[in-house]
């Protein structure tokens, strides 16, 4: 079932003051062109759906912006969600539907992409404080993203 963001943050941040969204539309889009076929790219992948493997510390409850790295090759089984935003039930059984790991080793098995990058990452999403999302968040993001040699980068939200 959607979940409707707008009213569901509103009634996580009551206690706060009125949530002020992002607005980047006057923002240029950063996009690069694909340089090369995708299946001799090495793809990336990033959720904001709260996953972490079995050994690591779930998410806090609010406004974590920690992350977690996932090796590629970890066994869904080990794969668990902490996430105060979003019901959690289907990605509790089945953590693909945020975090698409299974999905992307199998298009590498087929050769629609090269490879996935070795390490995959997670964070938990509904962060209230912009500046945090950009000063702590996204350069842990990209700092991983930079060590690995990623032509493309999957970012699923959740």
């Amino acid at each position: 079932m959607p979940v409707d963001y707008i009213p569901r943050t509103r009634e996580l941040y009551s206690p706060l003051p009125a949530y002020r969204w992002v607005d980047n539309r006057g923002e240029p889009v950063p996009w690069t062109p694909l340089e090369k076929p995708l299946s001799e790219c090495r793809v990336g992948l990033a959720s904001s759906g709260g996953i972490y493997c079995q050994g690591q510390n779930p998410f806090h409850f609010k406004d974590d912006t920690s992350i977690r790295v996932v090796p590629a090759d970890t066994p869904g089984e080990r794969l668990l969600v902490s996430h105060f935003g979003y019901p959690t039930g289907e990605a509790e059984k089945d953590a693909n539907c945020v975090f698409p790991l299974d999905r992307l080793r199998e298009l590498a098995d087929e050769g629609t992409i090269a490879e996935v990058a070795p390490r995959a990452v997670t964070f938990m999403g509904g962060i209230y404080s912009h500046r945090r999302v950009r000063e702590e968040l996204i350069p842990a993001l990209l700092e991983q993203i930079r060590t690995q040699d990623i032509d493309l980068f999957y970012l699923v939200p959740a």
